[in-house]
């Protein structure tokens, strides 16, 4: 338990530290995930429950990609900006008994979607356990929070510094909309 309140109080003193001293703002859009959801199904539909890929998975996929080529938002701010040079998302995991972990995916931008599902998998399941490695949660060059299983439907997250960017994914809906 003083653990868990150790962590929690680190985690509010980092996020005040952030809306202090990073200058934020929030850009909200939306995105088309038809053929994503169209080809999720397709893949997904001859695979044993344990090896299905999850939208998650495709978001992160996404996010790395444009980070790799947008890298002033992939990088670090101390004393100037500083480009990274791999794109090393960070996923936050929200722990059963109260606040969250943010583990780190590296490479996330070189690895296909099956071995990023599989290392989102492998890295939820230990950060719920508590047994993450120092090392997989440090280094992250840009983080992603994914609501949508809460039922927000968008998410304004807080930057944690070093970092630049933050992405926030809300929950998927239908909606009717104008296509071409």
């Amino acid at each position: 338990r003083d653990r868990r309140e150790s962590r929690a109080r680190a985690t509010a003193e980092l996020m005040a530290r952030s809306n202090r001293e990073i200058p934020h703002y929030h850009v909200a859009t939306t995105i088309d995930l038809q053929a994503a959801t169209t080809w999720l199904a397709s893949t997904n539909a001859s695979r044993p429950a344990a090896e299905r890929i999850l939208p998650a998975a495709l978001l992160l996929k996404a996010t790395a990609r444009a980070a790799a080529e947008v890298p002033t938002c992939n990088g670090t701010w101390v004393d100037g900006f500083r480009p990274a040079d791999a794109v090393r998302i960070g996923v936050v995991v929200f722990l059963r008994g109260g606040g969250f972990v943010v583990p780190t995916v590296a490479d996330a931008d070189q690895l296909a979607v099956d071995d990023l599902m599989a290392t989102l998998r492998d890295l939820v399941t230990r950060a719920r356990a508590g047994r993450l490695r120092s090392s997989e949660v440090a280094g992250t060059t840009i983080t992603v929070t994914n609501l949508g299983d809460r039922g927000a439907e968008e998410v304004h997250g807080v930057i944690p510094p070093p970092q630049v960017a933050l992405v926030g994914f809300g929950t998927p809906a239908q909606r009717v909309c104008a296509v071409g």
